[in-house]
């Protein structure tokens, strides 16, 4: 006599086989839980039978990764493994009881386990890559908006599963475990990253060869950013190019639509310490570039990117006071601008004045704006502020950035940020504004030149007088 047979299970209305033992049983599953109702009505029972496949089938994933020659039998285990993914993928979607129900089976360890086997395997099979992001974008799903879930991933997933996938050749599994990274960290567990600094590294690694996937953005602007502790530690320990690649997302983030909270601002205060030393460090960097016209130095790409940072933090009233008392740093960028204003006088090299537009990918092109944004930091660091005033006018700066408003098309707009600049010095400071009209007056500033700039000089008995022209608009 045959041995009874379970009954079906019903699922809102609808048979299915129980137990599931094959795989059609398992892709009309998969697609039963594409529909809401039929996730919010799955009985516990359906994903232990799910995880029961799902294990027996691990048995041949650890076969192969012991003995290689096995490799060429995975095909119908690898089917199954797919399908248990994508069955247990979907019923996660917005389904917190099904999440808590697929979590208290322990299925999130085992799918870490065989994650971790299929990138030990190390194999070209379409099959086992399929299987691969499948098991990933099931991890994601289970822990999305569940902190349970998410608590349970990181204690099986860190720091092994994110340091095996975050470097992976294909960037849907550097997407979907970033996605999982994304979902799981918090404030606690970012301190983990800083004992792990390797997984944070390849995360802007990772942006930098994936610019399109927005998951390791997110992570970098949503978390990292939130922990100056990490970026820090991070920073020191970066390539040149992740360096840039992670300032460019600190711009973006100051450029955002979204303005900077109360929080933040204090974050960024932290962020821009690291900014403000790394440029006074680095910024004599960029005059390599003058020596070997024809490379694309990377520290002197930093230097400029730090710069450019440092433009828009002062740019922010919050962080403006912080950076405008910061010390040493409106005396070194002075420095650096009549460096390479002298280096570009005294022959044609990158920093000497262009009229003629250069290619893109050009070694020009790469430092454009550097010497007017260095204008427009000092500008920007004399805004109401009355000690750099004089400290610009005692470093005899004043004569320096007059003499920097030729046209450049290596430095667009260099008129409009000098206009800045003289405007936020002589604003209320009668001692800059008398040293720019002696200039005039001793030939050492174009009188013309003041006027196009919105400036003129009046005369009052013995003393000349350098007035604002309020018809010429703001830059």
């Amino acid at each position: 006599m045959a041995a009874p047979r379970m009954p079906p299970s019903r699922l809102s209305g609808i048979m299915v086989p129980a137990p599931i033992q094959d795989l059609e049983a398992l892709r009309a599953l998969t697609a039963l839980f594409k529909e809401q109702r039929n996730r919010e009505t799955a009985p516990r029972t359906i994903f232990q039978r799910v995880l029961d496949i799902l294990k027996k089938s691990t048995h041949a994933v650890e076969l192969a990764c012991r003995d290689p020659s096995q490799v060429e039998h995975l095909a119908s285990s690898l089917q199954l493994i797919t399908e248990c993914f994508r069955c247990l993928r979907n019923a996660c979607i917005e389904c917190s009881v099904n999440q808590n129900s697929i979590r208290n089976l322990d299925t999130i360890g085992v799918a870490v386990d065989l994650v971790l086997l299929f990138r030990e395997l190390r194999v070209e099979q379409d099959s086992l890559l399929t299987a691969f992001r499948c098991g990933l974008q099931f991890l994601g799903n289970v822990a999305s908006r569940n902190e349970e879930s998410q608590s349970i991933v990181w204690v099986h997933a860190f720091p092994e599963l994110f340091m095996s996938c975050l470097n992976h050749p294909d960037k849907k599994i550097v997407a979907y475990c970033s996605m999982i990274l994304f979902t799981s960290l918090n404030a606690e567990r970012m301190k983990d990253l800083e004992e792990n600094l390797n997984i944070a590294i390849n995360v802007i690694e990772a942006h930098q060869k994936h610019p399109a996937s927005e998951w390791p953005f997110l992570i970098i602007s949503d978390h990292f950013l939130k922990s100056p502790e990490l970026v820090e530690a991070m920073y020191g320990k970066l390539s040149n190019q992740e360096r840039i690649t992670l300032l460019d997302i600190v711009i973006a983030k100051l450029v955002g639509e979204e303005q900077l909270t109360k929080d933040d601002i204090s974050i960024f205060v932290r962020h821009a310490e690291l900014i403000a030393n790394s440029f006074m460090d680095q910024c004599r960097n960029v005059l390599k570039l003058t020596s070997e016209p024809h490379t694309e130095d990377k520290e002197a790409l930093v230097t400029i990117r730090l710069l450019d940072v440092l433009c828009e933090m002062t740019s922010n009233t919050e962080l403006l006071g912080y950076l405008q008392v910061f010390p040493g740093l409106m005396e070194r960028v002075i420095d650096v601008l009549r460096v390479i204003h002298e280096v570009g006088k005294e022959s044609t090299n990158i920093f000497s004045p262009s009229d003629s537009l250069k290619a893109e990918g050009d070694i020009e092109h790469m430092t454009e704006g550097f010497k007017s944004h260095l204008i427009r930091l000092i500008g920007n660091l004399c805004y109401k502020n009355k000690e750099n005033q004089d400290k610009v006018n005692e470093l005899d700066g004043i004569p320096l950035i007059l003499d920097s408003s030729n046209i450049d098309d290596n430095n667009p707009f260099m008129m409009q940020w000098v206009v800045y600049a003289v405007r936020n010095l002589t604003e209320d400071n009668s001692q800059n504004q008398d040293v720019i009209a002696k200039m005039e007056e001793q030939g050492l500033a174009d009188a013309s030149l003041l006027k196009k700039m919105g400036f003129e000089i009046e005369k009052s008995g013995d003393k000349l007088i350098l007035k604002s022209n309020n018809d010429i608009p703001p830059p």
